[in-house]
């Protein structure tokens, strides 16, 4: 009889079960390596990546000089206009004639004033049909023109305050977007760990429920149990049997959605392994403060956001007046041969003055400086805010972490203490020492606790991983968490 207890209990005990041939095991480090180079998040944000750098590419690009070619090759034009002559007489005059014109300029924005700077080059060809055809040319062989707006908004001096911390703040984006990748990998990875941490239950409870049932027969025969335990342990096979049921559909869902978002073959079986805690990884809310505005999106959005509501303001104090200076020096000439029109070059200067300045508007222009001052004070509150509602977030979450790594330690106790003692209940009750009652409850509390560990370790890397989501830091190994933006792009 002790023998047979002993081959009861084995098998009672045993959980594992046979994996076919096409099952892949897979770390949580795995997942979330293949996560963020074929997820489908992880694309968009690299998409979006891209997107800023060609935006900021640009905005580079309009700091350098421009070279510009402008023509019209050629332009025909034979039509009759109207003539008055100095009698006040009308009438029509044919107008035949063939021209082409091309012109190469270069042109650079100044820096410091917001102006342009251009160096010109053309050459115009006139052909002449009506009457006595005749060829003329004219020259502009170079001219150096100057266009600068006074008491104006620069442009480009606010476009190099802005859009550097713009592209930061996208790369910053990135990173914590590649973070947000693994924080989706570790959802999916640990709700089919979880799936078959309970069809693994379901399998040996169903297993247990089985043999126990064989038990609770023979020791019906020998009168050792009444009807009542009898029928418990059948309803207990039944139970078992509808769970592994549910077990195995749960399992089947979380394992197409984690295959899904790893875009892997549909048709391979992962067996997630169960991840360790990070040893010794403790988190300072002061480290990891001074980390995240040194690093996260956050900081720079409102370093940018407070930028361009001075701009705002700038704007709509330059829009109070308007003095443009215009200038241009070079020389032309002018003749019937292309050569001859190179030749006896004259002076071509112009000097232009555009003033715009309002004797009466009712109050509009200054109205608008005030809305945009008081915007930006607006924007201000609004930033300090954010800023206060950012810190809070994060302390609660360095908190949990501390919390989750206590909590986590208890519960791995918990679930070795709960397996021990359901399966020193499991050899009580072969023995007739305990009820059915006491070895449900035993099992039920295995069960808890065995789930209970795996979501305190889920949760554990959960707030780790949103950590380094928002600091950007990488606190297993002490560096910052960066990309090779070069060669992404």
């Amino acid at each position: 009889m002790d023998r047979f207890y002993i081959i009861v209990v084995t098998l009672l005990l045993s959980g594992a079960f046979t994996l076919r041939a096409g099952s892949m095991p897979l770390t949580l480090a795995e997942t979330i390596s293949r996560a963020r180079a074929s997820s489908l998040e992880a694309a968009v944000a690299l998409d979006r990546l891209r997107t800023s750098y060609w935006e900021y590419r640009s905005y580079r690009a309009s700091l350098l000089p421009e070279v510009t070619f402008r023509g019209s090759l050629p332009t025909y034009r034979k039509q009759y206009s109207t003539y008055m002559n100095a009698e006040g007489e009308y009438s029509f005059v044919a107008n035949h004639y063939m021209q082409l014109n091309g012109e190469f300029s270069v042109t650079q924005s100044i820096w410091p004033t917001g102006g342009t700077l251009g160096l010109t080059t053309s050459i115009d060809f006139l052909r002449q049909f009506s009457g006595e055809p005749y060829n003329r040319f004219m020259s502009i062989p170079v001219a150096l023109t100057l266009s600068q707006p006074i008491f104006g908004v620069n442009e480009t001096r606010w476009s190099r305050r802005i859009e550097p911390v713009r592209y930061r703040e996208a790369q910053a984006a990135f990173l914590s977007a590649s973070e947000d990748v693994a924080i989706s990998a570790i959802n999916y990875y640990f709700s089919l760990l979880m799936s078959r941490e309970n069809l693994a239950i379901a399998r040996q409870n169903l297993s247990n429920a089985e043999k126990l049932h064989e038990v609770a027969i023979e020791k019906r025969e020998m009168g050792q149990i009444s009807k009542n335990d009898l029928l418990q342990m059948e309803l207990n096979l039944l139970d078992a049997r509808s769970a592994l049921t549910d077990c195995e559909t749960s399992l089947r869902t979380s394992a197409f959605q984690l295959l899904t978002f790893l875009g892997i073959d549909e048709d391979e079986e992962l067996l997630p392994e169960v991840p360790p805690m990070l040893p010794g990884v403790d988190i300072p809310f002061d480290v990891a403060y001074a980390k995240a505005l040194d690093n996260n999106q956050f900081a720079h959005n409102q370093l940018r956001t407070q930028l361009e509501a001075d701009y705002a303001v700038s704007q709509a104090k330059g829009a109070m007046r308007s003095i443009t200076l215009f200038a241009q020096i070079g020389f032309t000439g002018e003749s019937h041969s292309f050569d001859d029109a190179y030749r006896g070059l004259k002076d071509n200067q112009m000097v232009e003055i555009g003033v715009e300045i309002p004797l009466l508007d009712w109050g509009k222009r200054r109205g608008k400086v005030k809305v945009a001052e008081s915007n930006r004070n607006v924007t201000r509150t609004r930033l300090n805010q954010e800023a206060q509602t950012f810190r809070q977030n994060l302390f609660v979450l360095v908190e949990r972490y501390s919390n989750q790594r206590r909590q986590l330690e208890l519960a791995a106790r918990a679930d070795t203490i709960a397996a021990r003692r359901y399966a020193t209940n499991v050899e009580t009750y072969l023995t007739g020492r305990i009820s059915t009652l006491d070895l449900n409850d035993s099992r039920t509390k295995k069960d808890e606790s065995r789930r209970e560990y795996i979501q305190a370790l889920y949760e554990f890397w959960l707030y780790y991983y949103q950590i380094r989501s928002l600091t950007l830091w990488d606190f297993a190994t002490s560096s910052p968490i960066d990309a090779d933006f070069d060669q992404l792009l």
